[in-house]
């Protein structure tokens, strides 16, 4: 299964196990975030509704962008500028896309307790 999600302003086309480098998100690696943009989802070429889906991925990685230098200059006019940038990111591993998650974390109904029977035979005796 694929979502196409939205964020930082950039488009991704995403499967479960997929590493995609995104502007940054708050958060420490190991960090569990929800993209909840999701434009589009299908299996192969059949695709699905996208209503309340939502993908699920882990934050590898926050990490710094190659070096960008900004140079001005104007000729004959003794006019120079230099300047550098380097974008901050965040590596993200794709850990669920939609029901797969609900499928993995739904928890096991835990066995019926019984109740004391203690407690009914002293009821009698008074």
């Amino acid at each position: 299964m694929f979502a196409v999600v939205r964020t930082g302003g950039k488009q991704y086309r995403v499967a479960a196990g997929d590493k995609i480098v995104v502007e940054k998100i708050g958060g420490e690696a190991g960090t569990t975030v929800k993209l909840d943009d999701v434009l589009l989802a299908g299996d192969g070429s059949d695709l699905k509704a996208v209503d309340g889906l939502s993908v699920a991925a882990e934050i590898v990685a926050q990490a710094k962008g190659e070096k960008v230098v900004i140079f001005k200059k104007r000729r004959r006019h003794n006019y120079r500028r230099k300047a550098g940038h380097r974008q901050q990111h965040t590596i993200l591993k794709i850990t669920a896309i939609g029901e797969e998650k609900a499928k993995k974390a739904a928890p096991k109904p835990a066995a019926k307790k019984a109740a004391p029977k203690e407690a009914a035979p002293e009821a009698d005796k008074a």
